[in-house]
């Protein structure tokens, strides 16, 4: 369990200032464009009340124009979204390179990854580890910059200008939040579900690859094609208007699921196992 810590201490240093750049951009731009969208709308309502002067601020001029930290995340979609999708993007390609650059980096470090006195399975383990923390971390961090989005939101408008919103409306909002955050939990674990057994998967693909070189990269695409058939295919043909029979309720399509992706887990951890160990030498 220690020389485990140890390596996954490793794998989180190592990607440290990549997690902290992408978070500074998440902060700024997102934050950035909410001031920018406050400002104008404020500077547009103010300028606004002194061409109507003789109209009531609360009643006429904004019965129902007044601004909420829900609709400035609706009018936001772009620019709140684009530094998430660069995150995932990013996330995505570090995926390959957690492999991938000890093996093509200075020194082929791997060498010396597989010859540390513990078991080849650690390596896995707290690269698997590392990449869900990047995720959980880019998740909550997120989930923190709303509450500072929301105060900066009431620093900017005026109380006679501002209208209460809830944290669900918040969320439901901007689309970029349901994805990340889904409201119900039965597809937070599915969506989450998916996600890191995907992450299983290319993990293995990409030992496969590593352990029968050209031969292995077609080994690794049809464990792929076997995964993703699995997840996706399999479940979703029995759902079919053309199969009224297999219909399932959303209660056991869910249990199916969960049921797929464990497998789809512990195949990935067995094989990918089995390859650091028997396969894979230096």
């Amino acid at each position: 369990m220690n020389r485990y810590l140890k390596l996954l201490h490793m794998e989180i240093h190592r990607f440290r200032y990549i997690l902290a750049g992408l978070m500074a951009i998440t902060a700024a731009v997102q934050i950035g464009v909410i001031i920018r969208t406050l400002v104008r709308e404020v500077a547009k309502r103010k300028e606004d009340i002194l061409n109507h002067q003789s109209i009531d601020v609360g009643s006429a001029l904004f019965p129902s124009g007044k601004l909420s930290f829900a609709s400035t995340m609706f009018g936001i979609q772009f620019w709140f979204a684009l530094p998430i999708l660069l995150s995932i993007a990013v996330l995505g390609l570090y995926i390959f390179l957690i492999w991938y650059r000890d093996w093509f980096g200075r020194h082929t470090f791997v060498y010396r990854l597989l010859l540390l006195p513990t078991a080849r399975r650690n390596i896995y383990l707290a690269k698997a580890t590392a990449i869900l923390a990047f995720i959980l971390g880019m998740l909550a961090f997120q989930l923190l910059l709303l509450p500072v989005e929301n105060v900066i939101f009431n620093l900017i408008v005026p109380a006679e200008m501002r209208e209460a919103s809830y944290f669900a409306d918040v969320i439901a909002a901007n689309q970029a939040l349901p994805f990340l955050l889904p409201q119900n939990f039965d597809q937070f674990v599915f969506s989450y579900g998916l996600g890191f057994s995907a992450v299983l998967a290319v993990f293995t693909a990409i030992l496969l690859e590593r352990s029968y070189r050209r031969l292995g990269i077609l080994y690794a695409i049809l464990y792929l094609i076997a995964c993703a058939a699995a997840v996706i295919i399999l479940p979703v043909s029995n759902q079919t208007y053309f199969n009224p029979s297999a219909y399932l309720y959303p209660e056991e399509f869910f249990m199916i699921e969960m049921v797929i992706f464990a497998l789809v887990v512990a195949s990935s951890v067995w094989l990918g196992f089995r390859l650091l160990a028997k396969k894979i030498t230096v």
